[in-house]
């Protein structure tokens, strides 16, 4: 009983991680209709803003909640904007065009931005500065970090709180009445740059997990929370958190098995039989699309 409350709360973990990103996918999706294969490389660009303003306020050596706080609010503004920039002038142009063309120009975003980092940070990993000390919580023999516990917290957090922005907010209604009208542009801007916000959200928070950021750290895990995403129904909120739980619980639990070394499939082998069997995902409805 003990092994399984400890798989189930490795899996949440693991699948909060996945949450975190699936957010920022289905934000853009649910607006945009585009698939933003950049942000799991915005995710990368967030991990090492943290990285820098964390070093530069020496919390590896002075470790504070206000200054973690104070670093997740800098990388999500430098990431909003980055987001904007990506926007501007990348997706702005081709918005006229087809949705291929869109899905092309995402997967040349997130090619200059790996090969990029590679050449701006390098391609040797580097070790997040511990902000928050390292805590483990036991509970009748089940144990958790406060860093995966921090990181549960806030994707469920996040969860409820673009929810409510989005359903019950001004702004909420004018971003998704974009969807519907495509000469609303300006508001566009402001969702990527949400979605994007989320993004270092995520590269915080996981690289407090796991200290060690390198330029291709968003592409494995990218792919997975856009899975994730997928699974839940691209563009319904509860729905990009419960895809990454399920995703994490499905990795766990193959992790313990002889078949751990097949771990990384688990993820594609479900997008498979959600696309062929229910490509609308758990919580998303099929809907026509306009020609």
């Amino acid at each position: 009983m003990e092994t399984f409350l400890q798989q189930l709360i490795n899996g949440f973990s693991l699948g909060a991680i996945y949450a975190l990103i699936a957010l920022g996918y289905t934000m853009v999706y649910g607006v945009l209709r585009l698939i933003n294969f950049a942000h799991g490389d915005v995710y990368m660009l967030g991990a090492f803003a943290g990285y820098f303003l964390a070093n530069a306020l020496n919390l590896d050596a002075n470790p504070s909640v206000v200054g973690a706080i104070g670093v997740t609010m800098g990388a999500m503004a430098a990431c909003a904007l980055i987001g904007i920039v990506i926007e501007r002038f990348a997706y702005r142009p081709v918005r006229q065009h087809s949705r291929l063309t869109s899905l092309i120009t995402a997967i040349g975003v997130s090619l200059l931005l790996e090969y990029g980092g590679q050449v701006v940070f390098g391609a040797t990993p580097r070790f997040f500065p511990q902000m928050i000390r390292s805590e483990i919580y036991s509970l009748g023999g089940v144990q958790i970090t406060n860093q995966n516990l921090l990181i549960i917290i806030v994707a469920v957090v996040l969860m409820f709180a673009l929810e409510y922005i989005v359903h019950r907010t001004r702004i909420g209604k004018a971003m998704r009445a974009t969807s519907f009208n495509l000469s609303v542009a300006k508001l566009m801007g402001i969702n990527t740059a949400l979605g994007s916000a989320l993004a270092a959200v995520g590269g915080v928070m996981v690289a407090l997990a796991i200290p060690r950021i390198d330029p291709l750290m968003g592409l494995m895990t990218g792919l997975k929370a856009f899975v994730a995403a997928v699974l839940g129904g691209i563009g319904n909120i509860p729905g990009a958190m419960i895809g990454g739980v399920l995703i994490g619980l499905m990795e766990t639990w193959i992790g313990a098995t002889a078949y751990s070394t097949y771990r990384d499939a688990v993820a594609f082998g479900v997008l498979i039989l959600i696309l062929l069997f229910r490509p609308a995902g758990i919580m998303g409805s099929a809907v026509t699309e306009k020609v």
